[in-house]
């Protein structure tokens, strides 16, 4: 069995919406991330992987995102306690909201932050530039 993870990126102004992780979580703690989380169980049901992320960026960051997200790409790893988890990347689009740290057990900071600024941070995982890499072209096709 998976657990099925997603994550939002929102560029806004140029800048992606990152966070740095708590150093008390379990997975990648003290890192540059996107913001997401795991889908919970509901049953049958349409949408819940854009609820979730919906769900996410509100209860982590206190971001309101418009409806409609477009799927980016999807990948699988293995945490250090052995689960298997299916992450799954969305671009997202800002609505409302001034971005903050709503859990500190979760999020140390967050950061509104240029593709170079992304690409450069020593504290970016490789996984965390690959997401924003993809999602920085898939943004810039749906300008075109």
């Amino acid at each position: 069995m998976f657990i099925v993870n997603v994550e939002g990126a929102i560029c806004r102004d140029d800048k992606w919406l990152v966070i740095t992780r708590s150093t008390k979580e379990e997975h990648a703690g003290g890192t540059l991330s996107l913001v997401g989380g795991k889908a919970d169980v509901e049953g049958n049901t349409l949408e819940i992987l854009e609820r979730t992320i919906k769900r996410e960026l509100f209860e982590e960051v206190g971001i309101e995102i418009k409806d409609a997200v477009t799927f980016v790409y999807s990948s699988s790893f293995v945490t250090d306690d052995g689960y298997d988890v299916i992450n799954m990347v969305f671009l997202c689009e800002y609505d409302r909201g001034t971005a903050y740290s709503k859990s500190p057990d979760e999020i140390e900071a967050v950061h509104w932050m240029t593709y170079d600024e992304i690409m450069n941070h020593p504290k970016a995982p490789p996984w965390t530039k690959e997401s924003v890499r993809r999602v920085a072209l898939a943004g810039s096709s749906a300008k075109r």
